[in-house]
């Protein structure tokens, strides 16, 4: 099964000409494993689609041969035949269906994908996970913040502002985060279960939150989501915050308190662009000896 649409090693869209050039396989400049690979190309179509850019899929790139134990050229095909429905015009229109896709298509790679998109995907978080390469995890979490590593399963990454042009100016935008040497000072440990609510209460809003999750007819959805999340970490996974709630105690209530009653240490840049200013958050960090997973909630105006 080919898919031929690729990104360079920082995970930028290469020009189409390039896409062109390339022949069958999955060869240089981005190498995955075969029931990753198309994918994870077709994601990258339709995500840019869904932006309002063209990466050409080339006629003919998908094709299904021999064993298909993941049931990948299935989903491809799925998704390409839905792609091939939609109406081209009017554009925008087209762009919002090609968006509702994408996160089916996300949601039916796995059910990570799916728990994370359900949790978090409708408010301002940032979540994504790299590879464990340093014995100093922190190394690997800034490599994350500054998305300069791709996931090692190829699953969703939540980035509200990957093109946002403020990167610019500040090139991890939202984060400006500490040097790895001063991690100690600004995160704390967590408790697992600690951890789990952290990650649920994410789904609330920074001001004025109508409905806190300690009284929400979900919660307990909620929180069996962020266990899915978490799980991936596995049963030996360490878990840091920069909520100051944690300094003293590794298993703080979050539930009780909510996103308005934890105060933190910022990992948030301090400038303000693009007319947003960030003034609160939430991060949490997962970590085992081949993953790092980092949630972040984001308050903004």
């Amino acid at each position: 099964m080919n898919v031929q649409v690729v990104t360079d090693p920082d995970g930028r869209l290469l020009p189409a000409d390039q896409n062109r050039r390339v022949l069958a396989g999955y060869g240089s400049p981005m190498s995955l494993p075969p029931d990753q690979t198309a994918c994870d190309l077709l994601d990258a179509h339709l995500e840019a689609l869904s932006n309002g850019r063209d990466l050409p899929l080339l006629e003919g790139s998908v094709s299904a041969g021999g064993a298909d134990a993941h049931g990948v050229a299935e989903l491809v095909r799925w998704a390409l035949e839905r792609l091939k429905d939609l109406p081209r015009e009017p554009v925008d229109l087209f762009t919002r269906q090609v968006g509702s896709l994408l996160v089916e298509f996300r949601s039916r790679r796995s059910p990570w994908n799916a728990a994370a998109l359900r949790l978090l995907d409708d408010s301002y978080n940032f979540v994504a996970t790299g590879p464990r390469l340093h014995q100093d995890w922190a190394h690997d979490a800034l490599a994350v913040l500054h998305r300069a590593v791709r996931d090692p399963r190829g699953w969703v990454r939540l980035d509200w502002d990957c093109h946002n042009s403020a990167r610019e100016q500040v090139p991890a935008y939202p984060f400006d985060p500490p040097a790895a040497s001063r991690f100690p000072e600004c995160l704390y440990p967590l408790d697992a279960e600690a951890a789990v609510a952290a990650l649920a209460v994410m789904t609330e809003e920074w001001s004025s939150e109508p409905a806190p999750l300690r009284s929400r007819p979900d919660r307990d959805a909620v929180l069996a989501d962020a266990r899915t999340l978490l799980a991936r970490y596995g049963p030996t996974a360490g878990y840091w915050t920069n909520a100051m709630a944690a300094a003293s105690d590794p298993a703080p209530d979050f539930l009780a308190a909510g996103l308005e009653g934890t105060p933190s240490h910022p990992f948030l840049t301090g400038e303000y662009l693009n007319g947003v200013d960030l003034f609160d958050e939430l991060g949490l960090i997962a970590v085992n000896e081949s993953e790092v997973g980092v949630f972040w909630s984001l308050g903004a105006y």
